[in-house]
């Protein structure tokens, strides 16, 4: 079958859109989780919404799996292959189709890269923004696949927030408009079930979203603390006190010193964590705002408070920030990226915890993240060439999802389920749920060809492990059949 397949791709599309062969499939084989790996049975790059049509239409007729990818930075396996499923890559689908000043939006094909926009649109004194970390390179299709969040998320929101309308077409070839270039649209909010739906519903191919102006003035702040526990109750009191943040990021001392030593940002190396707070707005707004914060952090007992002393030094503090992943892939063969979400009022509670749960696994964990709304991101740090550390690596991550659920958050905040986190979802999501997750899938995709084995688990694979989450417990139900 795989054979005969081929011969009818190469027949429907054109050859160089086409990979094929083992060395050609290789850089497919994984996203940014290369903990998981697989070979597809093959690639396509179309060029055209005609020849993704036809992709499509070619893999329903012969019941092939596809996998939508994009720029394959993703950290949860959203883009695993299937040995028998072709990936279809959105790359060549890299164009700013229109930036709209008078209407503050911006057209845009998946393949454009997140701050490709921004650049795009900063002559006209706008920018879009959700800045994920991997900005400069994750494509905005991948950012609607995963509803991706960023450092500014706290004020102006996630992927989901800034999308005002997709052009997504179904498996069997069907090309759906969905939302509204307008502020609001009639009918079932579609637009906000697609965006987070990791390639399950639909292949998008054509992105709307909204710009901002760039505000007057954005100023900086960076305090240090004696405790990753004070710092995380300094983030609740900051939005406590009616303050809100265009950033709140914190760093504790592993991760601080690793991005200290890559990026040179000038952070106090001695901290046990720093808060990053951005400010920005009008002139006068921002004035008042960043002497409020300082007293907010001095009372919350920072042991040193100082701001960005010109525009450089603000990006030079975020330029650390922004590159604190790689930093650690320096001090450390390999690391486990977490992402897991909880309410703001048990960040130093968590933290303390995952302090626990780090000497408990003997495994270094450096600790990154959105603090202002919750959005965790352990670097659990290992070397997959000792024997048994990433197995523990694996176990002290579901550990750290687990503790996440049981104050009231969720498994993921940006970076979606995947297949990594899968057995989690199972703890968090009860029977009736998950059901409701298949039949909406079924709704798009009846076949179960977009993406399948991703994001949302089987109740059988729940089943099988014997627990589920049922009203804040967990309950055993071997009985439920397989879907």
């Amino acid at each position: 079958m795989s054979a005969a397949f081929i011969a009818e791709l190469r027949r429907a599309l054109p050859e160089h859109v086409l990979l094929v062969e083992a060395e050609d499939l290789r850089p497919y084989e994984c996203d940014g989780l290369a903990a998981y790996k697989q070979l597809p049975l093959a690639v396509c790059l179309p060029e055209s919404l005609e020849q993704t049509r036809a992709l499509l239409r070619l893999c329903r007729q012969h019941h092939v799996p596809v996998v939508a990818r994009g720029a394959g930075t993703g950290l949860s396996g959203g883009a695993l292959p299937l040995a028998e499923g072709v990936v279809l890559s959105l790359a060549r689908f890299n164009r700013i189709l229109e930036i709209d000043p008078d209407n503050r939006l911006a057209r845009v094909q998946p393949g454009v890269r997140n701050l490709a926009i921004s650049e795009a649109a900063a002559p006209l004194n706008l920018y879009y923004a959700p800045d994920p970390s991997s900005q400069i390179a994750c494509s905005i299709g991948g950012n609607v696949a995963e509803n991706s969040g960023g450092v500014h998320c706290l004020k102006y929101g996630l992927t989901v927030h800034n999308v005002l309308a997709l052009k997504v077409l179904t498996m069997d070839g069907e090309l759906l408009d969905i939302g509204l270039a307008a502020p609001d649209s009639p009918g079932y909010d579609l637009l906000a079930l697609m965006t987070g739906s990791e390639g399950l519903l639909g292949i998008v191919v054509e992105v709307t979203v909204k710009l901002l102006p760039r505000p007057e003035r954005a100023q900086l702040v960076l305090a240090a603390f004696a405790s990753v526990e004070a710092a995380g109750a300094a983030v609740a009191r900051i939005i406590g006190a009616g303050i809100l943040p265009a950033g709140l990021e914190m760093m504790d001392n592993l991760s601080i010193r690793a991005a200290e030593d890559f990026v040179h940002a000038g952070y106090p190396v001695d901290a046990a964590a720093i808060l990053l707070c951005e400010l920005d707005g009008a002139n006068a707004e921002v004035s008042e705002q960043i002497m409020a914060v300082r007293r907010v952090l001095l009372d919350a007992g920072a042991t040193e408070v100082r701001s960005a002393e010109d525009e450089a030094q603000r990006l030079k503090f975020w330029a650390g920030r922004k590159g604190a992943f790689p930093a650690v892939g320096r001090i450390s063969p390999d690391y486990y990226c977490m992402d897991g979400t909880i309410p703001r009022q048990h960040l130093a509670r968590v933290l303390a915890r995952i302090g626990e749960l780090s000497t408990q696994y003997d495994l270094r964990v450096a600790n990154v993240f959105h603090a202002g709304d919750g959005n965790l991101h352990p670097l659990i740090l290992f070397d997959a060439n000792r024997e048994g550390e990433q197995a523990r690596a694996e176990a002290l991550g579901a550990d750290i999802l687990r503790l996440c659920v049981e104050v009231g958050g969720t498994i993921t905040g940006e970076h979606g389920v995947g297949v990594e986190k899968l057995d989690a979802a199972c703890s968090q999501f009860n029977a009736a749920e998950l059901a409701q997750f298949h039949a909406v899938k079924a709704a798009f995709d009846p076949d179960g060809l977009l993406n399948p084995g991703k994001a949302v688990p089987t109740l059988h694979r729940c089943a099988e492990m014997g627990r589920m989450h049922v009203s804040g417990g967990a309950l055993p139900f071997p009985e439920l059949p397989r879907f």
